[in-house]
């Protein structure tokens, strides 16, 4: 390093020993951005983080991972939607702890390759909605920051609805769950 240094001085002081105050400039200017590198480099962890919250409150779905655990803010109405990989497909629940299963909507069982001509909508649910049918099935892995669960019991709801259920048959396999005021935490 000191020898790399000393070439760089020299070659300085000869290129710049008729204008002094060229060399200074330049001198300056390589200080300037070797602070700014060094000063970038020693607050990186900041940066990721502050982009993790950025993206936290510009995509509330996204939600912010940290350490074992992800965290996602209300949305309107105070609902909490989480975004999973869902076998390798990006899939929106909502998180719901009053389901007994995953459900998933007729559009996201298709999405995921599930043929609803063949599915057996025989499963009974009694909801805030009244009485619907679903198919069970089942889902390889589900996905969602540092969380994975494989084999995962769900059903496709034999109506449209808005959005997918993320019920208890994912829930109660995760280390743990806590809402406090806006915000839903979920652990591994």
């Amino acid at each position: 390093h000191i020898l790399w240094l000393t070439v760089l001085v020299g070659s300085m002081v000869v290129h710049f020993r008729t204008n002094f105050g060229k060399a200074i400039k330049y001198s300056a200017l390589w200080i300037g951005i070797g602070s700014a590198l060094f000063i970038g480099y020693s607050l990186k962890d900041n940066f990721v983080d502050f982009g993790a919250r950025l993206k936290a409150e510009l995509f509330p779905h996204s939600g912010r991972p940290i350490g074992n655990k992800i965290e996602f803010k209300s949305q309107r109405g105070g609902h909490f939607v989480a975004e999973a990989l869902v076998d390798g497909m990006k899939i929106k629940f909502l998180i719901d702890t009053g389901a007994s299963d995953v459900v998933l909507n007729p559009s996201d069982a298709v999405r995921l390759g599930f043929n609803l001509k063949q599915l057996s909508f025989d499963k009974i649910y009694n909801t805030a909605n009244g009485v619907v049918r679903g198919a069970s099935v089942k889902l390889g892995r589900i996905k969602i920051g540092p969380i994975e669960i494989t084999n995962v019991r769900a059903s496709v709801n034999g109506a449209d609805m808005v959005t997918s259920l993320l019920g208890m048959s994912f829930l109660s396999r995760i280390g743990g769950y806590e809402v406090v005021g806006d915000r839903l935490t979920l652990k591994r």
